[in-house]
Order: structure tokens, then sequence, then C-alpha cells
């Protein structure tokens, strides 16, 4: 049997696909994360089951006991079920990378600043509990406390599918430790998350469309930082985009991170311009200030903290900064997956 010219490009596509390793992998991946998720479903859907004869016989025996067991059981599937549904909801190519947060300081001065250095500590437990790996890659120290500007990595499953709920303007009321008479103050830092370019996807970077300046290391870091010019900013000429990384511990580490930094950025740049529709992280990028928020955290007169997009509120303020975000982050998710 003679094939056609058609068969013929079948039969080729279909070589050079399993030829390629590294798609076919890809696809192993797929199958098997597909597979982990149908099983754990089907699971719940037999435990569902074994409950719903547990508590028949449970009231047929009016069994108190075992009635309290399987409010447990049904209170720790339910967990599962909300941690299953939101991996659901990460679900676009970007959300299994690893994430580039950066915290800069707004509108108040020493406030905003020593704001910035809470919201990283906040996030540095959030990531210690989610069992994330971090890195700060660049830290500029404020000028009298705090900090103006901080970036770390965050390596980790999901972590910018979970940490792009950040994005945005976040405000902190309180009664200012700086101020001598105690007056109520205002402070503002906003959050970006990048995804972090893996080293499979390609963003080609012209050498002559960058500006390279090194400089002296400053903040914190061993005596080597405070002594050679191994800091290094870059900025991308053709889109303005200027990014620095001064905590290791060379010149060439230095460059190297950065550069991978700069990947993300543009990385997200580019998907955002593919989007034909305004990008929702786009409309959270206004003025650090007023009016521009994400979400309040509030310690004076009251303590609250309230997401501003879902309307989700937790009286417990000190436990929120000290890490515990995520019942903000998934409805956030889970609200912009309806919407």
């Amino acid at each position: 049997m003679r094939l056609k010219i058609k068969d013929l490009e079948e039969l080729s596509l279909k070589k050079d696909f399993w030829n390629d390793q590294d798609k076919a992998r890809d696809v192993l991946q797929k199958k098997t994360k597909l597979t982990e998720s149908l099983e754990r479903w089907e699971n719940f859907d037999k435990e569902i089951n074994d409950i719903e004869s547990l508590v028949d016989i449970a009231l047929q025996e009016k069994d108190e006991q075992v009635l309290n067991d399987i409010s447990l059981e049904l209170e720790k599937l339910s967990s599962s079920v909300s941690r299953e549904e939101l991996k659901m909801m990460l679900s676009s190519e970007q959300d299994s990378m690893n994430a580039i947060v950066s915290i800069h300081a707004g509108a108040g001065g020493t406030e905003a600043q020593d704001w910035t250095e809470m919201l990283l500590r906040m996030y540095l437990r959030w990531a210690e509990k989610k069992k994330f790996v971090t890195k700060i890659i660049d830290y500029l120290p404020g000028d009298e406390a705090g900090v103006k500007s901080v970036s770390f990595t965050l390596e980790g499953e999901y972590a910018y599918g979970y940490a792009k709920a950040e994005i945005g303007i976040h405000r902190l009321v309180r009664i200012s430790p700086f101020d001598a008479g105690a007056r109520r103050h205002t402070s503002f830092s906003s959050v970006f998350v990048y995804p972090e370019v893996e080293d499979d996807i390609k963003i080609e970077i012209n050498e002559d469309d960058l500006r390279i300046d090194t400089f002296r290391a400053g903040g914190k870091g061993g005596q080597h930082v405070n002594k050679t010019d191994s800091a290094v900013r870059i900025t991308h000429l053709p889109t303005g985009i200027v990014v620095q990384c001064q905590n290791e511990r060379s010149q060439f580490q230095n460059k190297a991170m950065a550069m991978k930094f700069l990947k993300s950025r543009l990385y997200e740049r580019e998907l955002q311009l593919k989007n034909e529709k305004i990008d929702a992280e786009n409309k959270l990028k206004k003025d650090i200030a007023w009016g521009s928020q994400i979400r309040s955290y509030v310690l004076h007169p009251y303590k609250m903290v309230k997401d501003h997009r879902t309307n989700l509120e937790n009286g417990n303020a000190a436990k929120v900064l000290d890490g515990d975000i995520d019942e903000f982050i998934q409805a956030y998710l889970m609200s912009s997956t309806i919407n």
C-alpha cells in the first residue's frame, strides 16, 4: 500500500515529536499530574460514600461518639477538597513556576519602610509554612529603619500561582512607633510578583540593549560585599525595565541573578502584551498611596485585616502578619476564577 503525502507528513510529525525527549517528558509529567488528581477525586468520592454509610448506622444505633468522629472526618475531608479545588484553579502555564517577589515602600517615609520590612517578614513566614524555599536577591535598607525595597526568589510547588494573589498595594494603619506624639499613621507598600523563567523558555536579549552598572553593595551582608563593587544593576533600554542584585558574593553571581530577574520581567511583559484585555495585575499596579490598596491591615483603633477585592476579613491581625495569609490567597484565587 502506498502512503499519501499527507500520511507521510503526519508520520514525520509524530516521529519528530517522540524523538524530542523534552516534549515527551513534559507530556508524561502532565499525564502523571492528571492521573494523580483524578485518583484524589475518586478517593474523595469513596470517602463520602463511606461516611454516608457510617451516618446511617450511627443514627440507627443513636451512637453520639461515632457521630462526633464523623464530624471530625468531615472537617478533614472538607479541608482536603478545598486544597485540591484550589490547585485546579492554578491551571495556567505560569502558575506552576517559581516566583520572584518584589516589595517597595510607598507613601509614608520611615513608616512605609518599616511596613515593607513587616511585609517581608510576613511573606518569609508564609513561605516557611508552605515549605517554600526563599532567597533574598536584592535588599535596600531604609534611611532610619525598615526597608526601601527588597526582592526575593520563591521556590516550591505552584509558588507563582499562589503568590500572584498578593500583587498590589498593601495599607497599614497603626500608632506609629516612630512618632513621639503616639499619633496614628497610614503607610503603603507595593508587592509585585513575577514568574521565574525556566531554562527551557527562551527569552532573547540583545546585549546592545543593556546598560550594566556596578556599585558597592550596601546594607546587610558580610565584609566582602562592602569592599568591592560586586552589586549589579541592569537596565533594559527598549523597555526601561531596571533590575539589580547585590546579595551574592561576586559580581559574576549578581549579574547572573540580575539577568534571571530581567528575563522574568520581560517574560511577564510578553504575556501581558499577548493578552488583548488589560491584565488584572496591571490594574493593581497603581500609585502606592490612598485609594489603590488591595488589602488593609488595621492595628488601631481596632485590629482587622480586610481584603478589598473579596471583602474577606480576619480579626486576628497578629496571626496574619505572622504569615497566616492562605485564606486571603484562596478567596482571591477562587473569586478571580469565577469572575
